[in-house]
């Protein structure tokens, strides 16, 4: 079973882990706020996730989501978005 981890965040610094992550045969669940990214990703390997629900349903039951996003206020609305969907165990890469 390949090992999945959840990206948000696709800017350079993003897209170029997820393009490592791919490479080293990992799932990558690939997220962003505007669409164009993603459908970019995707064309390169990545599981495309257009919303925050589409994107936690789409990664195992322990989560390990790799935040690449600014800092401060974007951060915090990222993971206020996140909160409702994680558990004990789950882990966040900031």
């Amino acid at each position: 079973m390949k090992k999945t981890i959840g990206i948000i965040g696709l800017g350079k610094m993003g897209s170029m882990i997820a393009l490592n992550l791919l490479d080293h045969k990992y799932k990558v669940i690939a997220h962003n706020r505007s669409p164009e990214p993603v459908k970019a990703i995707a064309k390169k390997g990545a599981t495309p996730a257009y919303t925050i629900p589409e994107f936690v349903t789409q990664l195992p039951s322990q989560k390990i989501i790799l935040l690449s996003i600014t800092s401060g206020p974007a951060v915090d609305a990222v993971l206020k978005s996140l909160k409702p969907y994680l558990k004990k165990g789950d882990i966040i890469i900031d």
